[in-house]
C-alpha cells in the first residue's frame, strides 16, 4: 500500500522533469547532468597594469618603425631621435623652460579663476531657485557659444596682453565645471535633505556635510573636462601676438619650417595633459574610494 511519503515522491519525479529524482532521503542528479552553472561576470574584468599606457605607446611605436622604414617623409613629420635632438638642444638654449614657465603660469591661473567661479555659480544655482534663474540662463548661452569664438571681442577689451589670455582660459573652464557641478547637486537624494532638516543643521553644517561632499563626483568629472579644455585653449591663445610661451615657441618654428621643434612643443602639450588628467584621476580614485562602481 503506497504511503504518503511514496505518493510525494512520485509528484517530485513527475514535477522535476527528469531533472531530479529523490532516492530514499537523498537528492540524486540524473547521469550526464552537470553542477551548479558559475557565475558570468558582465563586467569589464581586472584592471590591465599600466592599461592607460598601451595606447600611447603603440602610437609611439608605429611612429618609430614608420621613420625608420622610411614611410614617413621627415620633411612632413620628424623622426622620433630627431625631436629627442631637438629637445635636448632647447633645453641647453634654456627656451624650453622659459617658455613652459610662461605658459604654465597661464593655465594656472585661469584654471584657478575658473575653478573658483564655476563653483560659486554652481552652489549658488543649485540652491537657490532664485540664483538658477539668474545664473543657468547665461551659463547655457556661453556654453552654446565656443570660447574661441569670443577671443576678437576680449581683444577688443582686455588688449592682446596676458589679461586676454588668461580671461579666455578662465571662460572655458567655467562652463564644464559648473554644469557638471550643478548637475551633481540637483542629483542628492531628497533623503539626505530631509536627514538635514530633521537634525536642524546649519546651512553652513549642510553645505559642508551634504552638499559639497555630494556634489564631489560631478565637480570632479567637470575637472578632468576643465583641465582638458584649459590646455586647449592656451594653445591658441598662445599663437596669437604672443612673444613667450609653448605656443608662441610652436608659431615661431612654423615660420622657419622647423617640424622637429614643433613637434617638441606638441610632445610638451601631451604630457602636460596626461600628468594633468592623472593627477585628477588620482584625486577622484582617494576622494571617492567608498563608491563600488563598473570601473573598479
Amino acid at each position: 500500500m503506497a504511503t504518503t511519503w511514496d505518493a510525494d515522491e512520485a509528484k517530485l519525479s513527475r514535477s522535476s522533469g527528469g531533472r531530479n529524482v529523490r532516492a530514499g532521503s537523498r537528492l540524486v542528479k540524473p547521469a550526464g547532468s552537470t553542477g551548479p552553472r558559475a557565475r558570468r561576470r558582465l563586467g569589464p574584468g581586472p584592471a590591465i597594469p599600466f592599461g592607460l599606457q598601451i595606447g600611447p605607446a603603440l602610437l609611439v611605436l608605429t611612429w618609430v618603425v614608420g621613420s625608420a622604414l622610411g614611410w614617413i617623409d621627415p620633411r612632413i613629420l620628424s623622426a622620433p631621435w630627431t625631436v629627442v635632438e631637438a629637445f635636448v638642444r632647447l633645453i641647453e638654449q634654456g627656451r624650453l623652460q622659459d617658455n613652459f614657465a610662461t605658459s604654465a603660469t597661464r593655465a594656472l591661473l585661469g584654471l584657478g579663476i575658473g575653478l573658483l567661479i564655476g563653483t560659486i555659480l554652481a552652489v549658488i544655482a543649485g540652491l537657490s531657485r532664485i540664483g538658477e534663474a539668474l545664473i543657468d540662463g547665461p551659463v547655457q548661452i556661453k556654453r552654446a557659444i565656443p570660447t574661441l569664438a569670443l577671443i576678437p571681442l576680449l581683444i577688443l577689451w582686455f588688449g592682446i596682453g596676458e589679461s586676454m589670455k588668461i580671461t579666455t582660459i578662465a571662460l572655458a573652464v567655467i562652463v564644464p565645471i559648473y554644469i557638471h557641478t550643478h548637475n551633481a547637486l540637483r542629483s542628492i537624494d531628497s533623503r539626505y535633505v530631509e536627514l538635514a532638516e530633521t537634525l536642524r543643521m546649519s546651512q553652513k553644517d549642510f553645505i559642508l556635510q551634504v552638499v559639497l561632499p555630494g556634489a564631489l563626483p560631478g565637480f570632479l568629472l567637470g575637472l578632468r573636462f576643465a583641465v582638458t579644455l584649459c590646455w586647449v585653449s592656451l594653445v591658441v591663445v598662445e599663437q596669437i601676438n604672443a612673444t613667450s610661451g609653448l605656443g608662441y615657441m610652436i608659431d615661431l618654428a612654423r615660420n622657419y619650417g622647423q617640424t622637429d621643434v614643433i613637434l617638441v612643443g606638441l610632445v610638451v602639450y601631451v604630457l602636460l595633459g596626461l600628468v594633468s588628467d592623472g593627477l585628477v584621476r588620482l584625486i577622484e580614485r582617494r576622494a571617492l574610494s567608498w563608491r563600488r562602481t563598473l570601473a573598479n
